[in-house]
């Protein structure tokens, strides 16, 4: 490389706005943290709602459901009545007909304040950390997601703000901010620590327009489709705890403190469906466009390099999972189990075959 080469090439990176850029990050971490324990408080320290006292408002029982044995109940006016107590029951359907409980902070003053408090922090780490992606990109006047360090980045960034997106979209889903902020934390770990990589310019081959389509649609799937697998998770643990309910059983009183706050498994059974179904398109789109940038790059449009036929593998989880959706055998657990599996695809696609699997994009690096 010539003196005059060796020039330009450090003068594309600038090693302030990189440096920047790693502080940012840092301070993102920093605020992330304060905003998990936000929510720690907002999920601990508030109280239980109304409907939150009975197991997540349980409903009373159906024409010809057992009710349970009938209990006296004295009145202000001195009259006894009898009541039967309230259990949960099944519609024809098969999902228990539990509405939504009222979230993290049971609709309670005091929770409800953590809760904002949380949602602030984590919007202004939201803030702290774009600036740090941004900052990073103009280092080196590129995409910032030329390698796994940026990429997760960028992923977190994206996976906030799809999170606060919802928020502001008036939708109910600030249940999503404990284990959203935590999974940030570790992800952010991650990337400063075992993935990190200096600011730098990229090899000859990532250099097109396709690495802002291609790259920035499959950042965005993932940090979607993370957030269905969050959901499904909490499906399944819902679910379980509304079948002891269902059964007569008596939760243990950390399951009843938690799981009580949150949706009913109906509820988060259909939020994950829904934004794994609303993405997959796009997923798609992410393939076609892979395809593409290979056959300009390396002249073959598919070649079952590992990321190729990892990326396929998870189309078709994650196809499978919507036909079992429609398909009313494959509903509740079962999908959910299958939505599982094709979230891990996704994982392995990414980080196993980056890193221990060698191929035509071990140019990414680690």
């Amino acid at each position: 490389m010539t003196l005059a080469a060796a020039t330009e090439l450090a003068a594309a990176t600038n090693e302030n706005l990189a440096s920047i850029s790693n502080t940012l990050i840092y301070s993102s971490m920093a605020v992330y943290a304060l905003a998990f324990f936000a929510h720690i408080a907002e999920w601990l320290l508030g109280g239980r709602s109304k409907v939150g006292r009975t197991a997540a408002a349980l409903t009373p029982a159906k024409a010809g459901a057992s009710a349970g044995p009938a209990v006296t109940v004295k009145k202000a006016g001195g009259t006894a009545v009898l009541e039967r107590p309230k259990v949960v029951v099944r519609s024809a359907a098969g999902q228990r007909d539990v509405p939504d409980g009222p979230g993290a902070h049971g609709g309670d003053a005091q929770g409800d304040l953590y809760g904002r408090i949380a949602i602030s922090l984590t919007a202004l780490a939201f803030v702290i950390e774009f600036g740090g992606v941004l900052t990073r990109a103009l280092s080196v006047q590129r995409a910032p997601w030329g390698n796994m360090y940026e990429f997760n980045l960028t992923f977190s960034t994206v996976a906030v703000g799809v999170y606060l997106t919802l928020l502001a979209l008036k939708k109910k889903v600030r249940w999503l901010g404990l284990f959203l902020t935590a999974s940030v934390l570790l992800d952010l770990g991650l990337a400063v620590t075992v993935l990190y990589t200096a600011s730098d310019q990229l090899v000859p081959a990532l250099h097109s327009y396709w690495l802002y389509i291609h790259v920035s649609t499959a950042i965005l799937c993932g940090a979607v489709f993370y957030l269905g697998a969050v959901a499904t998770i909490l499906y399944l643990f819902r679910d379980s705890y509304e079948s002891k309910l269902a059964s007569g059983g008596t939760p243990g009183r950390f399951a009843s403190s938690v799981l009580d706050r949150l949706p009913a498994a109906a509820s988060l059974d259909k939020f994950a469906y829904r934004v794994n179904a609303a993405v997959f398109p796009l997923w798609t789109f992410t393939i076609v466009a892979g395809a593409i940038w290979a056959g300009d790059a390396w002249g073959r449009y598919w070649g079952w390099d590992p990321k190729e036929t990892w990326s396929f593998i998870t189309w078709v989880a994650y196809a499978c999972y919507l036909h079992a959706r429609a398909t009313a055998g494959w509903k509740g657990r079962k999908a959910a189990y299958l939505a599982l599996i094709a979230f891990g695809c996704w994982l392995f696609n990414y980080y196993g075959v980056n890193i221990f699997v060698s191929g035509k994009h071990s140019y990414a690096g680690v």
